[in-house]
């Protein structure tokens, strides 16, 4: 492992808006958010690390605070609200992750769960092993827990099914969903750091043979000869699901089930029209805290 220390950027709010600044931070630097919250204090701490020094610049500061003034502005308890720029020693980043990612069950017949972990899982149960990293997506979240579940729930061992995954960030929709037993199984984001982490953390899981794993902008794909899966997921912002939509239905396959996550509740409405304008029906719905996430199958 590199012995170069790693940056952190933390802010510092109550645990009743953790989730609301997760996403701020996930958002504005695009990588995976860690957090804990101090029993005593009650003061919750929300870190992003970054390999070199993160772009810093005034405009940024701004941009990052006028997030958290929104936050602030909905109503709920921000707390300090401080922001604070770090280095910090890759032994100490490593200890914290340990202390604060532990092993998630999805149903019956999923679990995810860090190398550290001594966790077994139960009979029949696939296993992705994924550690926190640079890039988002561990399954902590809200949106990616409930992906997770509709991923597990949509497969039928009786029938062939294919998946594809928008937006792969660390990989784990598209490795959760090998493991269950999809093919073909495709993934491509924005980021190619992210496709970068997400090759490795299917060769850790020992399917990288299973996944065509590419860098693609959404917005620039063709509607015309792509392929289309069985189950689509698209765990992206509310902006692209809506611009991006006849570019995410042209790789639905008719009968296919489209899993939509990352939208805040009071943009879900919006996203609910334009998807049903275009003939699909709502399956299933969750909210929790700021968000809401769905699927949609065909009418």
């Amino acid at each position: 492992m590199s012995r170069q220390p790693l940056w952190k950027i933390s802010v510092t709010t109550s645990p009743e808006a953790e989730d609301a600044v997760t996403e701020v931070l996930a958002r504005a630097f695009e990588q995976s958010v860690a957090s804990y919250t101090d029993i005593e204090t009650r003061r919750t701490v929300v870190t992003t690390y970054f390999q070199q020094r993160p772009g810093w610049s005034r405009e940024r500061r701004a941009g990052l605070r006028a997030g958290l003034e929104r936050i602030r502005a909905c109503g709920l308890n921000l707390g300090p609200g401080r922001i604070s720029l770090a280095k910090v020693r890759r032994e100490d980043w490593a200890e914290s992750w340990k202390r604060h990612f532990k092993p998630i069950a999805i149903g019956s017949g999923l679990l995810i769960k860090p190398s550290w972990s001594r966790l077994q899982p139960r009979k029949g149960q696939a296993v992705v092993v994924l550690d926190p990293g640079l890039s988002f997506g561990t399954g902590q979240h809200p949106t990616t827990a409930f992906c997770l579940r509709q991923v597990a729930k949509r497969r039928l061992t009786s029938e062939a099914q294919s998946f594809l995954d928008i937006g792969t960030g660390s990989g784990i929709l598209a490795i959760a969903a090998v493991k269950l037993g999809y093919s073909p199984v495709d993934a491509f984001d924005l980021d190619s750091e992210a496709i970068r982490i997400a090759r490795a953390n299917a060769r850790q899981n020992r399917v990288a043979n299973s996944i065509r794993f590419f860098r693609q902008d959404l917005m620039a794909a063709s509607c015309g000869r792509a392929g289309r899966y069985s189950l689509v997921c698209a765990n992206l912002i509310s902006s692209i699901l809506l611009a991006g939509r006849e570019r995410i239905l042209a790789r639905l396959q008719p009968a296919g089930v489209l899993i939509v996550a990352g939208i805040l509740k009071e943009e879900f409405a919006q996203v609910q029209t334009s998807y049903e304008a275009a003939g699909l029906r709502l399956l299933a719905s969750q909210i929790q805290n700021e968000w809401r996430s769905a699927a949609f199958g065909q009418k």
